[in-house]
């Protein structure tokens, strides 16, 4: 836990103290039931593991939805309007800022999210969509819409996702 709260002081500059963290952080509050609700959904009780989140989307303004898979150290920063479905897979030590939707496209069955490698930074306002693979080390801009799998160490900017290094 301890290795969390040094990874967003790491990656915030205005994260002064671990008691500011746990207590003014919208992004963490939500990782902390999102924790807990995943444990009820992979016993299947997935209508008190939905409940959970749902309560934590009224007051953070973040909603995840309890079957995303989510690797250690994920930093939500200004939490407000982030979305991560149900078939989303994070990796280890991403960081991502409000209003980042990790949606999917059409209502078909499966795997129907996208998948974050680790090290990936979304910008604000960020729409990945589909059963895409973003590679490790990625970032991608605020505002950016990625709809097809990006490699490793790259840059994504604007609407189409054009990568640019």
């Amino acid at each position: 836990m301890i290795k969390y709260f040094k990874s967003i002081k790491a990656r915030d500059p205005a994260a002064r103290h671990f008691v500011q963290i746990i207590l003014l952080y919208p992004g963490v509050q939500a990782m902390f039931f999102y924790r807990i609700a995943r444990f009820f959904y992979i016993i299947k009780l997935k209508l008190i593991a939905e409940l959970i989140m749902y309560i934590v989307r009224i007051f953070t303004h973040i909603e995840i939805h309890p079957g995303a898979k989510i690797g250690k150290r994920l930093f939500i920063d200004h939490g407000s309007g982030v979305v991560i479905g149900e078939t989303t897979v994070i990796g280890d030590d991403c960081t991502i800022y409000q209003g980042v939707t990790l949606g999917g496209k059409g209502t078909s069955h499966g795997k129907r999210h996208p998948t974050l490698g680790n090290n990936v930074l979304v910008g604000a306002g960020a729409k990945i969509l589909g059963n895409i693979k973003i590679g490790n080390n990625v970032k991608i801009g605020a505002n950016t819409t990625v709809l097809h799998d990006i490699e490793d160490n790259k840059t994504v900017v604007g609407v189409k996702g054009k990568v640019i290094n």
